[in-house]
């Protein structure tokens, strides 16, 4: 399938998903005949229109050529040196639990056989000293970040991004990984990048530094302000690190490192109660519309905000106060908000800096184009198959939507 032709297909079903109800019912009489589009279908389509540029020009090792480089005045051409590794590991982190669903539809199989194709060329680009598209795991100190979000797709995609790789392939995916070992993480949240590409290394070739993991992990355990909150370091940041990385990264290098008998079973049960309670306070902060309060760094990652949300529900740990389909039903609503609005794409379909469409300024001076594709990792869910609760439930309003209609709920407590 060319390129163009999907991506005008992918666009034309998104716009035609957002449109209002009452608009489809009045469009056309056969409408009313077909089949209503679903959330699942809904969140596939607009996750697709996002990753689809990304590893249609990787697969072809042509991403550097491609992909245009948007950032703050005066630092495009350092973010030039990043920004490729960081739209490839971001992209795959969000794509990879929907690329290894067995028990995927019918109806999407298709897809992911081609998508779960063009993600193991990408890799396999990105990884090859002799490929156009080798990327930087080495140089300065974004790429230990990105090599993490890579090596976090592999461990949420095992089978498809790592077994059925070729073997040569395999080799240089692990000499890119240990070679991010020059950089020295920050002493934040950062622990976490080196200590899950130890995670990755350590489920895929049996050694990984432990090191590495159990500092990040006890750093961490010391960092935690109590209520399913922890510090971005030793102090505490308004901001929604605690998604973006810090909860996410925390509960898979632990469950990798318990899989491998090296970490008890009490901690990963001591920190995905800690997560519970942060995914409680994360669905109350889905305004009614699906905004939320913008403050804090990163937020053109958009809609990836609410991974530690997505995760929860992903890895069925959701608390019993949160239903399935009220937490499908705020995530819902948080992808439309900032995924539908004007500017949110450039004219070729790659993502463009802001929160709700085209802000440039929201961007930090570390953020570029590839940064802005974590927000795939509020789709998480589609890991999911259409018959889990998640998918199949009925969509219930979630609370900030219920106590700001005047509907009764039950009070909120810390943990």
């Amino acid at each position: 399938m060319k390129r163009r032709s999907f991506v005008t297909g992918v666009g034309a079903g998104l716009s035609a998903l957002a449109l209002p109800g009452a608009v489809l019912a009045n469009s056309t009489e056969n409408l009313a005949f077909a089949a209503k589009p679903t959330d699942r279908d809904y969140w596939l389509t607009t996750l697709l229109k996002v990753v689809d540029p990304v590893l249609t020009a990787a697969a072809q090792g042509k991403l550097k050529a491609t992909m245009p480089v948007e950032a703050a005045e005066g630092q495009e051409q350092g973010r030039r040196n990043v920004t490729y590794l960081e739209a490839l590991g971001r992209t795959l982190t969000g794509l990879a639990p929907w690329l290894e669903l067995a028990d995927v539809p019918e109806a999407e199989r298709a897809k992911q056989q081609r998508y779960a194709e063009l993600a193991r060329q990408a890799i396999a680009h990105a990884v090859d000293p002799q490929s156009p598209d080798f990327m930087n795991f080495t140089q300065g100190g974004q790429p230990v970040v990105d090599a993490a979000f890579l090596a976090h797709a592999l461990l949420r995609a095992p089978t498809q991004l790592w077994s059925k790789l070729p073997e040569a392939t395999q080799k240089q995916l692990v000499q890119a990984l240990q070679s991010s070992r020059v950089i020295k993480p920050v002493y934040s949240n950062w622990l976490l990048f080196s200590g899950i590409i130890e995670a990755a290394l350590l489920k895929f070739t049996g050694s990984g530094d432990l090191m590495r993991m159990d500092y990040a992990i006890k750093e961490h355990l010391t960092w935690y302000k109590g209520d399913g909150t922890y510090g971005d370091g030793p102090d505490f940041h308004w901001d929604y690190y605690n998604s973006y990385v810090i909860q996410p990264m925390l509960l898979d290098v632990v469950g990798t490192l318990v899989a491998a008998n090296k970490e008890s079973k009490e901690l990963l049960e001591r920190l995905r109660a800690r997560a519970r309670r942060y995914a409680t306070v994360q669905e109350r902060l889905v305004g009614p519309d699906g905004s939320f309060a913008a403050f804090g760094r990163s937020l053109a990652y958009r809609c990836g905000a609410f991974q530690h949300l997505a995760q929860v529900a992903l890895q069925q740990q959701l608390p019993p106060e949160l239903p399935a389909g009220q937490v499908r039903s705020a995530l819902n609503a948080v992808i439309r908000r900032t995924m539908e609005p004007k500017g949110t794409f450039d004219a070729k379909g790659w993502l463009q800096i802001g929160l709700c469409g085209h802000q440039p300024g929201i961007g930090e001076s570390y953020i570029s184009t590839g940064s802005l594709y974590l927000c795939t990792s509020a789709f998480l869910p589609l890991g999911l198959p259409a018959s889990d609760a998640f998918w199949a439930s009925p969509a219930q309003d979630w609370t900030a939507k219920k106590i700001w209609s005047g509907q009764d709920v039950k009070t909120d407590h810390a943990l």
